[in-house]
C-alpha cells in the first residue's frame, strides 16, 4: 500500500509548513461586509470551494432560505446558532450572508445547487441583508444605537427616519420595524454575531438591545419573508456570569434555539477538513484499495474493535456492514476514520474546543509535519492515524493543549511520550518494521482517546487497536505496547480491565522513581542487595553455605559439601579475573593447599542489572509506603494507587527474589578434566515460587549431571577399586575418603558421614570387610591385621580415616578371617580344656591359699610421642585401653608458627573440631 502523502496533496500553505493559528480559520463576518476579509472568505467563489455543507450547516441555512423565500412550513422567523467558541457559527452567518448577497449567481458556486435542491427550492432569494457583529460595533454618527444602524443598512437613511426621533435613545416598536421592512423592498435578512460581547462592553445599552431583541422577534413572527438569525456560544466557559445571564434572557425571548452545530460523523468533518487543507486526494482506485483492505482486516478482527465500526445487526447483513465500513474509510480519506472520529466522539464536549477552526488549526499543523516527516523518514503509513501526531513539536502541543484546555499535560507528554528520554522513546529503541515507534504512537493515541469527555475520559484497548491497527499490525501488538508502556510510565495508567488514562497527576510510579534516584549506593542498595541473597540461599539450605568471602581463608576446608555465593557485586563473564580468582581459591585456602577442594560448589550471578534495578524499586516502594503511613505522602494521588501501595511492595519484593533466582545462574566446581580445574554449570532460568530452595536447585542441578550423590553402593566402590590395590584387596580408608573429596570418585553431600555409614553396612552384610591394626615383618606389612570385621555388625566408631585401617575386598576379608578363627581356637583351647589340678585329701589341711580379692588400680600413660607414630595411637594403643573401664583422653598439643599464619591456622583447626564435634570441649589457646 502507497503512504496517503503519495496519493493526497495538501494545499501549497500546509506543505510549506507555515504555522497555522485557530484564528487563522475564523470568519470575521463585518470585514466579509466591509470586503476586508481574506480572499477565501470574501469572495464567494472560493468561499463555496472550501466550504462542505454539513447537514447542520444544510439544516439551519435551508431553514433560513426557505423562510425568505416565503416558505412558512417547518422554518421560524427567529433563530439562535448555539455552538462551542469555534464552533462554525460565524462560518453558517457568511453562507446565508454570500447566498443572498449573491444570489443571482449562487447556482453557480460549488455545492450550492445540491443544497438548494435538498432544501426544496429552485434558486437563492434574494433579500436585504443587515449585519450587526457585537464585537466590532461602537457607536458612530449616523448608527448612534444598533438598530438605527441596521435600519440604515436595509433601507437608507429613509429607514432611520421611519423609525422616528426617539430611536437615538429608546428601541423601536414592532410597527417601526415593520415600517423599515416594507421600505427594504422585499425578504429582510439580519445577522447578529458576537451579541453577548456587545452587551459586556455596552452594559448601559443591554437592557435597551434586549428589549430590541424582543420587539424584533414579534416584528418578525408578522412576516412571511422576513428573518433573524443570532449567534450565541454554547460553552460557559467562555461566558461570565454577566453573559450567561444575557444569554438566558435572550433565548427566553426567541422561544426558538436552532440545532447545535455539530458535524454528525467522521465523514462530515473529514470533507470539512478536506476542502479547507487538501488540493488534490490521488486516484479513485487507490483510495478504493485501501480502504477496502483495512475494512476487510476490521471485519476479520471485529469481536476485538468497538462495536460501532463493524456491528451486524438484523436490518444488514454482514456484506453490507462491510461496505458501509469501507465507505466510510474512503470517505476519510487520507485521514483515518478514527482520527477525526475522536473530536466528535471526546472532545466534542471539552468546554475550550473550537469545533471547526480549533481542529483546522491543529490538523493543518499535523498534516504539514506528517507530509515532511512521510518523507523524510520513509513512513508507510496509508492513512493519517492518531498515533502520527507531532506532540513532540512544541508549536503543534501548544495547539493540542490549548484545544484540551490542559497545559499541565505538557509534562506528561514530556515524560511519557514524545520526550528525549521519554518511556515510550526508550521501549522504542529496538522497534523497527511496521512495528517502528509503535510504543510512540500507542501513547500519542492515549493521549488524544482520553483525554477528551467528561464521562469516559479513558482510552480502552479496542479504541487503540482500530485507530492504530493495519494489516501489518496485529491487535495483540498493539495490546502488548500498551501494557508495556504502562508497566513504565510516570502519568499514563491503567484504568480497569481494557482501559488507559493519561493525566497531569502522577502516578505512584513517578513518586517511586524520584525515591528510587535518591537511594544511597553504600547504606541502601548494597547491603539490602546482600541481606536479600543471603536470605534467599540460606532459606532451607540442607549443606552449609558462605556468603561473600572476602579472602580464600574465608572459606573453610572442610569434606562436606559447601555453597559458595558470591557477592552479587561480582559477576561471571566466563573468563577473565573472576574466573582465575575462583580457580585460586578452590586450591588454595590462604597460603595453604585446599585438603578438600571438591567440596566446594560456587554460585555466581549472570553479568545484568537486573538485580541491581528490582532491589532499588524495592526500596523506593518500601520508602513510599512508609511515607504514606506516616501521612507525608498520598494526598495528591487515587485512592485505588494508595490501597494498592502494600501489594506494589511485596510484587517488587517478590519480583527481586525471582532476579536473585535467575541472576545466580551460574555453578562452579572443581573438576581435573578441565584447563583450568574448574566445570562450569548453568543452571538456567529459575523462579523463587517454584516450590524449592535456591540450595536445593544446586543440588538437583550436580545431580542431573552426575556430580554428586546422596549416596554410595557397594558396587561402585567395587568397580571403582584401583588397580593398583587389586592384588592386596587392602585400600586405606584415608585413599578412599579423598578418592571422594577430590574428583576422582562421586561428590558426596557429607563424605564423612556417609562413607561411615556405608562401611558399616557393607562390613554386615559381607560385601566388604574392614581391617585395622596392620602388622609388619621386619619394615614390611605383612598382610595381617591386629583387627578384622566380615559379616559382623561393628560400631560405626570403628570406622576411622586413617593409614592403618583398610578396606577389604569380600575375599580378602573372607580369608584373613578364615585365618584369624583358626588361630583363635588353638589360643583358647586351654580355656576349654584346663590342665587338672592335685587332689587334697579330705580332712587335711591345703599348703595352697586362695587368691586375694579382686583390686582395681589406674593407669595413666605419660610422655611424648614422635610424629611417624601419631597414626597409629588409634589402632594400637585406643583398642587395649578400651579393654578397661572409665578410660579419658585429653590432648594438649601445642606448636610454634608464625604469627602472620596463626589467624588461618586457629580457623582451620576449629573448622576441623567442628568436624569432629568437639567444639566446646577442645579449647585453642594463643599465647
Amino acid at each position: 500500500m502507497e503512504p496517503w502523502y503519495k496519493i493526497a496533496t495538501p494545499r501549497k500553505e500546509v506543505r510549506e509548513g507555515r504555522s497555522f493559528n485557530p484564528d487563522e480559520f475564523a470568519i470575521a463576518l463585518e470585514q466579509v461586509v466591509a470586503g476586508t476579509a481574506p480572499a477565501d472568505y470574501r469572495k464567494p467563489e472560493q468561499f463555496f470551494s472550501r466550504t462542505y455543507f454539513t447537514k447542520a450547516l444544510r439544516d439551519h441555512a435551508g431553514m433560513v432560505l426557505r423562510r425568505l423565500s416565503g416558505k412558512t412550513d417547518n422554518t421560524a422567523p427567529v433563530l439562535t446558532l448555539i455552538t462551542q467558541f469555534g464552533g462554525g457559527k460565524t462560518h453558517t452567518l457568511a453562507t446565508l450572508y454570500h447566498l443572498v448577497r449573491y444570489a443571482e449567481k449562487a447556482l453557480t458556486f460549488q455545492g450550492v445547487s445540491e443544497f438548494l435542491s435538498e432544501a426544496g427550492l429552485t434558486d437563492a432569494p434574494q433579500a436585504k441583508v443587515g449585519v450587526f457583529v457585537g464585537n466590532a460595533w461602537d457607536p458612530q454618527e449616523g448608527r448612534e444605537t444598533p438598530w438605527i444602524d441596521l435600519a440604515r443598512q436595509l433601507a437608507g437613511d429613509k429607514g432611520v427616519s421611519l423609525l422616528g426621533p426617539s430611536a437615538r435613545t429608546i428601541p423601536p416598536g414592532t410597527e417601526a420595524l415593520n415600517r423599515v421592512f416594507e421600505a427594504a423592498g422585499g425578504s429582510v435578512l439580519i445577522l447578529f454575531d458576537e451579541v453577548l460581547n456587545f452587551m459586556n462592553r455596552h452594559r448601559g445599552m443591554a437592557d435597551q438591545f434586549h428589549a430590541f431583541i424582543q420587539n424584533l422577534t414579534v416584528a418578525m413572527t408578522g412576516t412571511t419573508r422576513s428573518a433573524a438569525v443570532i449567534s450565541l456560544p454554547r460553552s460557559q466557559v467562555e461566558m461570565t456570569d454577566y453573559d450567561i445571564q444575557w444569554q438566558d434572557r435572550i433565548t427566553k425571548v426567541v422561544r426558538r434555539v436552532a440545532k447545535d452545530l455539530i458535524a454528525l460523523d467522521e465523514t462530515e468533518i473529514s470533507e470539512v477538513v478536506r476542502r479547507r487543507l487538501f488540493e488534490d486526494f490521488g486516484s479513485d482506485k487507490i483510495r478504493k484499495n485501501v480502504a477496502k483492505l483495512y475494512a476487510d482486516w476490521c471485519f476479520e478482527r471485529r469481536a476485538q474493535l468497538p462495536p460501532e465500526w463493524t456491528a451486524v445487526d438484523t436490518t444488514s447483513t454482514e456484506a453490507k456492514a462491510r461496505e458501509f465500513l469501507r465507505e466510510r474509510f474512503e470517505a476519510c480519506y487520507p485521514f483515518h476514520p478514527a482520527t477525526l472520529s475522536v473530536f466528535q466522539r471526546k472532545w466534542a464536549i471539552l468546554p475550550q474546543f473550537q469545533q471547526t477552526r480549533g481542529a483546522l488549526a491543529m490538523l493543518a499543523q499535523w498534516i504539514a509535519l506528517a507530509y515532511r516527516r512521510g518523507y523524510e523518514g520513509a513512513r508507510r503509513e496509508p492513512f493519517i492515524t492518531l498515533g502520527s501526531a507531532p506532540v513532540d513539536i512544541p508549536e503543534f502541543r501548544s495547539i493540542v493543549l490549548g484545544q484540551l484546555g490542559e497545559t499541565r499535560l505538557l509534562a506528561a507528554i514530556d515524560a511519557d511520550i514524545s520526550g528525549m528520554q521519554s518511556h515510550a522513546r526508550a521501549l522504542d529503541c529496538d522497534t523497527k518494521g511496521p512495528l517502528r515507534d509503535i510504543h510512540r504512537r500507542v501513547a500519542t493515541a492515549i493521549l488524544f482517546e482520553s483525554s477528551g469527555g467528561q464521562k469516559d475520559k479513558i482510552a480502552h484497548l479496542p479504541e487503540l487497536r482500530f485507530a492504530l491497527g493495519e494489516p501489518e499490525i496485529d491487535t495483540t501488538s498493539i495490546d502488548n505496547a500498551a501494557l508495556a508502556l504502562e508497566s513504565k510510565a510516570f502519568f499514563i495508567r491503567k484504568v480497569g480491565t481494557d482501559g488507559f488514562q493519561i493525566r497531569h497527576q502522577p502516578t505512584l510510579k513517578k513518586v517511586v522513581s524520584d525515591r528510587r534516584a535518591s537511594l544511597d549506593e553504600d547504606t541502601e542498595i548494597k547491603p539490602t542487595m546482600r541481606t536479600l541473597v543471603q536470605k534467599e540461599f540460606e532459606r532451607g539450605a540442607s549443606i552449609p553455605i558462605v556468603t561473600f568471602p572476602a579472602d580464600s581463608a574465608s572459606v573453610q576446608d572442610s569434606p562436606r559439601l559447601t555453597l559458595v555465593v558470591i557477592d552479587p557485586e561480582s559477576e561471571w563473564m566466563g573468563n577473565g579475573s573472576l574466573r582465575q580468582q575462583i580457580a585460586e581459591w578452590t586450591k588454595q585456602r590462604g597460603k595453604s593447599p585446599r585438603l578438600y577442594p571438591g567440596s566446594l560448589v560456587w554460585c555466581i550471578k549472570r553479568p545484568r542489572r537486573d538485580l541491581r534495578e528490582k532491589i532499588e524499586l524495592w526500596l523506593a516502594w518500601r520508602r513510599v509506603e512508609r511515607e504514606i503511613t506516616e501521612g507525608t505522602l498520598g494526598t495528591d494521588f487515587d485512592r485505588a494507587d494508595r490501597a494498592e501501595i502494600h501489594s506494589k511492595v511485596a510484587d517488587a519484593e517478590e519480583a527481586a527474589k525471582d532476579e536473585i533466582w535467575g541472576g545466580y545462574r551460574f555453578v562452579v566446581l572443581a573438576d581435573n578434566q578441565e584447563p583450568d580445574g574448574l566445570k562450569i554449570i548453568d543452571l538456567g532460568a529459575g523462579h523463587s515460587s517454584s516450590g524449592e530452595t535456591l540450595c536445593g536447585r544446586v543440588i538437583m542441578a550436580l545431580k542431573s549431571q552426575a556430580l554428586l550423590n546422596e549416596s554410595v553402593g557397594a558396587g561402585y566402590i567395587d568397580r571403582n577399586w584401583p588397580p593398583a590395590l587389586k592384588e592386596s584387596g587392602a585400600w586405606p580408608l584415608t585413599s578412599l575418603r579423598q578418592s571422594f573429596l577430590n574428583g576422582s570418585l562421586t561428590r558426596l553431600l557429607d563424605p564423612d558421614a556417609i562413607l561411615r555409614g556405608k562401611i558399616v553396612e557393607f562390613v554386615g552384610k559381607g560385601d566388604f570387610g574392614l581391617a585395622s591394626g596392620q602388622k609388619t615383618s621386619g619394615n614390611q606389612a605383612d598382610g595381617s591385621y591386629d583387627r578384622i570385621w566380615h559379616k559382623e555388625l561393628i560400631a560405626i566408631e570403628e570406622v576411622a580415616f586413617e593409614s592403618g585401617v583398610f578396606l577389604l575386598t569380600k575375599e580378602k576379608a573372607k580369608a584373613l578371617k578364615a585365618g584369624v578363627e583358626i588361630k583363635l581356637a588353638v589360643e583358647l583351647l586351654p580355656e576349654f580344656f584346663p590342665a587338672s589340678e592335685p587332689s587334697i585329701p579330705s580332712g587335711e589341711k591345703s599348703d595352697i591359699e586362695p587368691p586375694p580379692a579382686a583390686q582395681t588400680c589406674t593407669l595413666r600413660l605419660v610422655g611424648s610421642i614422635p610424629p611417624e607414630l601419631w597414626n597409629r595411637l588409634g589402632t594400637k594403643l585406643l583398642p587395649k585401653l578400651r579393654s578397661g573401664t572409665e578410660l579419658q583422653v585429653g590432648v594438649d598439643f601445642r606448636v610454634s608458627i608464625k604469627a602472620d599464619g596463626a589467624r588461618s591456622m586457629k580457623a582451620e583447626l576449629s573448622q576441623a573440631l567442628e568436624d569432629l564435634g568437639l567444639s566446646g570441649k577442645v579449647v585453642i589457646e594463643e599465647s
